[in-house]
């Protein structure tokens, strides 16, 4: 049974040089978007969805779109999240192609679990770049909330900023340390003491296109993995480093061994317990 509910879903969208209004029909949107554009200029423009055969938009149904010439894949999350005004937010990238009707299977989801103030939903990637994949309904914890990257995550705006929530600008694209910005932020919500739920449910796939972070695994790859796991998860960091390269050791261990892998991930555990 399809619930109806009045809840606004509003997107917020991370973006790199692109055009708002292309974007918008590339991935597929059918709600509020709040797009933040990376690029060599600084501008806002906004403008409504145009209404496709089989798809009923409404007057709210709206596109704004802030360019700017900052550079950060945290910065540009947290600047959407700033300018947010729908009552359910999803964050989501430029190569996400949203799936027709997202927006009830969202509003649905937050039906069904009334206590939650974020759910976490599937999304199709290549099987090279699957870090995770929801088969069953949960409860995300300490324990398990390291695998979700960004564009699987939506929530409540007023859970968002009763938590005071955002995202590092340590880590990501564009910042000091490659990757890892997903983990901190699911982090600290949950330190926050919000309630955070993932689902089997589909929203969207990833189109596949070169990484603005990985270039294989290198000495940087394992020593930021260090630094980002010394603020995952302190003291256990060393047990979750080794975790990782043995679940992971016969794609990310071919060129660097084992061993030197892991000293590498030591070495950005140490480097940060100094400061």
């Amino acid at each position: 049974m399809v619930l109806q509910s009045p809840l606004r879903v509003q997107v917020l969208v991370s973006a790199l040089a692109q055009d708002a209004g292309q974007l918008a029909e590339k991935m597929n949107l059918e709600s509020d978007a709040v797009i933040v554009n990376q690029c060599d200029r600084c501008d806002y423009r906004e403008f409504f969805l145009q209404e496709k055969p089989g798809q009923e938009l409404v007057q709210t149904d709206k596109i704004r779109c802030f360019s700017m010439k900052e550079r950060g894949v945290g910065l540009s999350r947290n600047t959407a999240l700033l300018h947010a005004d729908g009552e359910i937010c999803l964050f989501s990238d430029e190569d996400i192609v949203l799936q027709k009707g997202y927006k009830d299977v969202i509003r649905n989801a937050y039906l069904q679990y009334p206590d939650a103030d974020m759910i976490l939903f599937n999304v199709k990637v290549s099987p090279a770049r699957r870090t995770y994949w929801n088969e069953r309904p949960k409860r995300i914890r300490w324990y398990n909330y390291g695998r979700y990257p960004a564009y699987s995550i939506s929530g409540k705006l007023d859970s968002f900023r009763r938590a005071n929530a955002h995202f590092s600008l340590l880590f990501g694209g564009g910042a000091k340390y490659s990757n890892g910005e997903d983990s901190l932020f699911l982090r600290d919500c949950l330190r926050a003491g919000l309630k955070i739920y993932a689902l089997p449910d589909c929203i969207g796939e990833e189109i596949e296109r070169e990484s603005t972070w990985f270039h294989g695994y290198t000495e940087k790859f394992f020593t930021d993995r260090g630094v980002l796991y010394h603020y995952l998860y302190g003291w256990l960091s060393g047990v979750f480093a080794l975790r990782f390269l043995f679940k992971n050791k016969s794609e990310m261990c071919t060129e660097i061994p084992f061993r030197q892998a892991y000293r590498m991930m030591r070495k950005g555990i140490v480097s940060q317990r100094r400061l």
